[in-house]
């Protein structure tokens, strides 16, 4: 069916998890709301692709963690609505010298967000996980309970076939070159303008483009938005002979994060692949989304050693067995873009981008504060403030920070 030039409340531009858990969100409040996607559904070229993300209310920033809470709420609400499950819930952990000062921000937001969290010593830690993590003598590990794994691919599916139940439009293969202001209509409003000639006006717009972000908002606006696409890989590795049970959710293996000088390294249980453990750097190398090469990042020598000495030897730490590709959409502060498009499109236009490699879990709670922006004008419950595009031009660095 072509509904090229036909009228929508909103138009979404993107549909990896934030733009389709936005369309839900506005099909669920009754909107007329078409989404558009530039590959086919559910592809592999982005950030919402894959086996496994973690969940994890544990931030530096103080300004997360509510966030989360939130999310997860809204996670298993989708849950109940579809009636099978993409959330699977575990202990999150995280570990790093004590004196780390990311770690001890960490736990004063435990502190202020109401956040239940043991801190351990190195001998509790090993108790704690019967020999599975062992830290170093001035290393501290925080165990909190809202952690856990979620399926991207799945999730992603999920959210859109709610969507599409509520009365969604879904279009896939439609790349959007242009956003213009709809001249034709007193009201306002905008035109949408996709690579194969289709048209389609909508009262407001949304955009969620991942590591496009940058490219399409020069083409509309001429603004440089400081949002870098980063290569990066997710690493699998070999658990070694009788230990494989040891890693699984059933047996109180968490999702985990270690914040030292030399890598920010995180993982999961063992559970999309049987026998093998995600183990993997937040980092990456700069790439253009159109132009990658697909070339596997180098490796640490850091990683090899923190593999073997914090698993006691039970993961296999001379190589990842395989790797799969992903995409991070860097800034320079690692804080989100949600704000208005302004200029000409004033409050018509939200963008919502930058999320920096820590990003997916807020899915449901991004669907909201999207559909809220674009139907209120603002998102009560969360302070937006530290993610106005704005913060750049003050200070190129964007939001400042203690650790």
């Amino acid at each position: 069916m072509d509904y090229s030039g036909e009228q929508f409340d909103v138009i979404v531009v993107g549909a990896g998890i934030m733009g389709s858990c936005a369309a839900y969100q506005l099909a669920k409040r009754g909107q007329k709301v078409i989404v558009l996607e530039q590959f086919d559904f559910l592809h592999h070229l982005g950030s919402s692709h894959g086996e496994s993300r973690t969940i994890r209310a544990t931030y530096p920033e103080h300004y997360y963690s509510h966030m989360v809470i939130e999310s997860s709420r809204l996670w298993e609400e989708a849950e109940s609505e579809i009636g099978y499950q993409v959330y699977i819930k575990a202990p999150q952990f995280d570990m790093g010298p004590s004196n780390n000062k990311s770690l001890q921000c960490l736990i004063q937001n435990c502190k202020s967000n109401s956040l239940s969290y043991s801190v351990l010593d190195p001998k509790q830690v090993s108790e704690q996980f019967k020999g599975r993590f062992e830290l170093p003598e001035n290393w501290v590990g925080v165990l909190t309970q809202l952690g856990g794994v979620i399926k991207p691919t799945k999730a992603v599916s999920m959210f859109q076939t709610l969507a599409f139940q509520k009365g969604a439009t879904l279009r896939d293969n439609m790349k959007v070159i242009d956003i213009k202001k709809d001249t034709a209509d007193e009201n306002g409003g905008v035109c949408v303008f996709t690579s194969n000639g289709s048209m389609f006006r909508g009262k407001k717009c949304i955009v969620t483009i991942g590591a496009w972000m940058q490219k399409l908002v020069k083409m509309v606006t001429g603004k440089v938005l400081p949002i870098q696409p980063l290569h990066t890989n997710m690493c699998y590795w070999k658990i070694k002979k009788d230990h494989e049970e040891e890693f699984l959710v059933d047996s109180g293996f968490p999702t985990f994060a270690s914040y030292s000088s030399e890598s920010h390294i995180y993982g999961t249980p063992s559970c999309e692949f049987p026998g093998l453990i995600k183990i993997a750097v937040d980092d990456g190398y700069k790439c253009d989304p159109d132009e990658r090469t697909w070339t596997p990042n180098e490796i640490d020598d850091s990683v090899y050693s923190w593999i073997e000495e914090r698993f006691s030897g039970r993961v296999d730490s001379s190589k990842p067995v395989f790797t799969q590709s992903c995409m991070y959409s860097m800034t320079p502060d690692g804080d989100y873009v949600i704000d208005f498009l302004g200029g000409e499109f004033g409050n018509d236009v939200v963008i919502a981008g930058g999320f920096s490699g820590h990003g997916f879990k807020m899915g449901p709670v991004m669907g909201r504060i999207l559909a809220d922006l674009v139907l209120n004008g603002e998102a009560l419950g969360v302070d937006l403030s530290y993610f106005k595009i704005s913060r750049f031009e003050k200070n190129p660095k964007g939001n400042v920070k203690e650790f």
